[in-house]
């Protein structure tokens, strides 16, 4: 896609190297004793579900939040400040002598869980930051006369905030008091089935009081285990329904299965975009001012089914992306109105992704390392920004086996409903050999469409062999032939077109043009001296550069395709 040049990203965190080298002494040694079957929780108000009481926050840092949560209705949000790494405790009644496991669960930024005041050597455990709830745990051991310990947990400065549920100092009772004894949990109620692909189905439930787990059951055989209230099972058969339950667990045991719920697996014919339109319009929203009309995201028209934001940067870590909305080029749009908008589209039913490329797009996924960081870093964009999804508009080429780990990776980290869109140049389909054109094959299972750019190319050779020159009926049909030839489902190909002669450097097309493309494609109508062998009537749709461009023209591109596309058969 045509761009101007972009603000460098933001390097990695240089900092972060010597902070694990200094705190790996802090780290629990192996072969830690074991608590036994006498053994109770010494911790009062472990899940927070008094406020905090018995608690202790420095700098006023803490507070009880209703979400996230473990388990239960509350869990703690500290959030450090300046000098301050938000630093939660409590005292702790113990026996001297005697060992203790302590665990809690953490989630958000860097978290830390420790003791001090044994009598024979205090321990800590902790964790980078984390997306979702994740168990810290250790061991220590009691002098001859500790009566008591303190028991902390804390973030690390400058980080974001850190969440923390259900802490446990497991052993004899030291006579304090602490929480009482788990019971078997409730069953769980809200079972329900949030997306569907060919092999997977995503299920999600109510948090259940007391549970430190679910266990999931497909046919009523046990499939998976998870912590939180939702689980995505794979290795589903195509075109099929299975029946699902799920039971929540404690150290007291599992309770009752929920209520079934059933569901049938989608065909093979990739990933189908949830609730997205059998036909569909994708529109690029420039992040940037480059002359064409500077718009908020509110600004697109609903005429769009898809918006993806033009583009991700790249940091200095290899792979690795991050999202910088130019507030400044874009008339002091800010981040809390971004977010906002993307909700209010998505409430309407529209998906907004988040694209990684671009003319200029230096993001480059050539091994395992960088395929991990790209997975890793548009997943974080897509938590921070509330995105759908990613395009992949690498227009430098790219690696299709380390981009398909990638995209791998990153699926089963956003599961089934994400939103994966391509908009490779023509040269990188002409053959299903290219790599590009391997890639989308690898992902079929996961890819909701491929928008290849018709222009910025000159000639190209059709299906049948044949030279076609853009800006014509047969350049959009013939070479859209080869995908619909080779390997992907209709549903996966999309035309995609500038929305002005001043959107791209060549091959602009009248908007009748497309849509005779697409009549041909589908009804086997309006096709030039190219025809094909048979019709596709689920083509997916067609896609413009941009809808800034478009906003330009006064939305002429919209307004004439958008209705075509939708009415498609």
């Amino acid at each position: 896609m045509d761009r101007v040049p972009r603000m460098p990203g933001r390097g990695g965190r240089p900092w972060a190297v010597a902070l694990v080298s200094a705190l790996t002494l802090a780290l629990p040694l192996a072969g830690a004793g074991q608590a036994s079957a006498a053994d109770v929780n010494n911790a009062k108000n472990a899940g927070f579900e008094s406020g905090l009481s018995g608690w202790t926050c420095s700098a006023n840092s803490g507070s009880v939040v209703s979400s996230p949560v473990h388990a239960g209705s509350a869990a703690l949000k500290a959030t450090p400040a300046g000098q301050d790494n938000a630093r939660c405790s409590q005292t702790v009644a113990v026996r001297p002598n005697s060992t203790y496991r302590l665990t809690g669960w953490v989630q958000g930024g860097y978290a830390y869980l420790g003791v001090t005041g044994t009598g024979t050597t205090d321990v800590s455990t902790w964790t980078p930051d984390s997306s979702s709830w994740k168990q810290l745990s250790t061991s220590f051991s009691t002098g001859s006369t500790t009566t008591s310990v303190t028991v902390y947990t804390h973030g690390w400065y400058g980080q974001q905030p850190y969440y923390v549920d259900d802490l446990s100092v497991l052993g004899p009772d030291g006579g304090g008091g602490g929480d009482p004894e788990p019971t078997v949990p409730a069953t769980p109620a809200g079972l329900t089935v949030s997306g569907t692909t060919a092999t997977s189905a995503t299920l999600t439930w109510n948090a259940v009081s007391g549970a430190t787990g679910y266990t999931v059951y497909r046919d009523g055989t046990r499939v998976t285990a998870v912590t939180g209230t939702s689980a995505t099972v794979t290795g589903l058969a195509a075109n099929t329904s299975y029946s699902f339950q799920v039971a929540a667990t404690n150290a007291a045991g599992e309770s009752a299965r929920s209520a079934a719920v059933s569901v049938r697996t989608r065909e093979d014919g990739g990933n189908e975009g949830g609730d997205l339109p059998r036909h569909a319009v994708t529109g690029y929203w420039q992040n940037f001012n480059n002359g064409a009309a500077v718009q908020k995201i509110s600004d697109v028209p609903n005429q769009y089914d898809i918006i993806a934001v033009a583009f991700a940067d790249a940091t200095g870590t290899p792979g690795a992306v991050t999202f910088n909305l130019d507030s400044a080029g874009l008339g002091g749009y800010t981040v809390d109105q971004f977010k906002a908008d993307v909700r209010a589209k998505q409430a309407a039913g529209k998906k907004v992704i988040i694209s990684v490329g671009g003319e200029r797009g230096t993001v480059s996924v050539n091994d395992s390392a960088s395929a991990t960081n790209f997975a890793n870093s548009v997943y974080a964009v897509m938590q921070e920004y509330g995105f759908d999804g990613v395009d992949i508009d690498l227009e430098n080429g790219l690696n299709a086996t380390y981009m398909t780990q990638a995209l791998r990776s990153l699926s089963a980290k956003a599961g089934p409903s994400m939103i994966l869109t391509m908009a490779p140049q023509t040269i990188d389909m002409q053959s299903a050999s290219n790599s590009y054109f391997r890639t989308a094959l690898n992902v079929k299972d996961i890819l909701t469409v491929v928008n290849m750019q018709y222009y910025n190319s000159g000639s190209m050779l059709g299906c049948d062999g044949k030279v076609y020159s853009q800006g014509s009926v047969d350049f959009l049909t013939a070479l859209a032939c080869i995908q619909l030839e080779n390997g992907l489902d209709p549903s996966q190909v999309g035309i995609g077109v500038p929305a002005s002669t001043r959107g791209a450097g060549s091959g602009y097309v009248a908007p009748s043009v497309v849509n005779a493309a697409l009549d041909c494609l589908t009804r086997g109508t309006n096709c030039g001296s190219f025809k094909p062998s048979k019709t596709y009537p689920g083509l997916r749709g067609a896609m413009t550069w941009s809808t800034n461009w478009d906003a330009t023209a006064g939305n002429a591109w919209s307004n004439a395709v958008g209705p075509h596309v939708h009415a498609l058969p």
